[in-house]
């Protein structure tokens, strides 16, 4: 199973996430199902426990130092860290639009792009898996087996001038604008947002939200992804997050906490 099954850009996420269930559930003991893409290079900076090394709070990184503090494999115990994204998730800020622009940064967050306009940004992907004995059997009586995927598209981001600042205002009017849903669309391939949420604001930074989103995924159905949005000083990471059942279901999940976690500890 190919975490490319799993696309991270909004609007094919629903769609892939369809497709890559219908293998998860069909297996019992395949160990090619296993989720993570071929292995990518990964940074092997200091782990989230050398956050010191972080530059002052209201310093706008460059890009060399952004890459010092950005997810790294050794900042996680479990999962893949991805210091390139894949092609099936690159997406260009130009390729983005929505039916009401005041709901692009929400979209913007879902495809790991940068807010407004940053002195530096870098990207991350990290994914990960569970797997646990089904309560269902299969066709003849064997024993299946439940996997859970979660993909997480990460940027970070540091401003000049109070930029990072002006992002999080923005996102935060685009949770209220948004509420109702809107239309998203990259290149040619388009996603229905039907509600828009905040919850509960991550801990760590000097500010931040999560924001819940719901996607229709066909007929009646609804799926969830999440948002997670954290500045330290003149830094901003975002956390694009998606969990394969959740895509199906619209059942809530819970956004990695180690992750999130050794991210902003790296911020300083």
């Amino acid at each position: 199973m190919s975490s490319t099954a799993v696309r991270r850009t909004a609007l094919v996420a629903s769609a892939a996430a369809l497709t890559l269930l219908a293998t998860a559930c069909g297996g019992s003991s395949d160990d090619d199902g296993a989720a993570g893409e071929e292995t990518a290079k990964t940074e092997q900076s200091a782990p989230a426990g050398g956050a010191e090394e972080s530059a002052p709070a209201g310093k706008a990184l460059t890009a060399a130092e952004l890459e010092k503090v950005a997810l790294a494999q050794a900042d996680v115990k479990n999962g893949k860290v991805a210091t390139e994204l894949s092609a099936d998730d690159q997406v260009a800020k130009d390729q983005i639009s929505a039916d009401d622009k005041a709901c692009l940064p929400l979209v913007y967050v879902q495809g790991a792009v940068a807010q407004g306009e940053p002195a530096a940004d870098v990207q991350r992907s990290w994914q990960g898996q569970t797997e646990a004995p089904s309560e269902s059997k299969g066709p003849d009586g064997q024993d299946m087996t439940d996997i859970d995927v979660n993909e997480i598209l990460l940027n970070v981001a540091s401003y000049e001038d109070g930029g990072a600042e002006q992002a999080v205002a923005g996102l935060k009017a685009a949770v209220e604008k948004c509420a109702g849903g809107f239309v998203a669309t990259v290149g040619s391939d388009k996603m229905q947002v039907t509600e828009v949420s905040g919850a509960q604001a991550p801990k760590g930074g000097d500010e931040g939200l999560t924001v819940n989103i719901g996607v229709a995924t066909g007929g009646d159905s609804s799926g969830l992804m999440k948002l997670v949005v954290v500045r330290k000083g003149a830094t901003l990471a975002t956390f694009g997050a998606v969990n394969l059942s959740s895509m199906m279901t619209g059942a809530e999940f819970e956004v990695p906490a180690e992750v999130v976690d050794a991210q902003v500890a790296k911020l300083g």
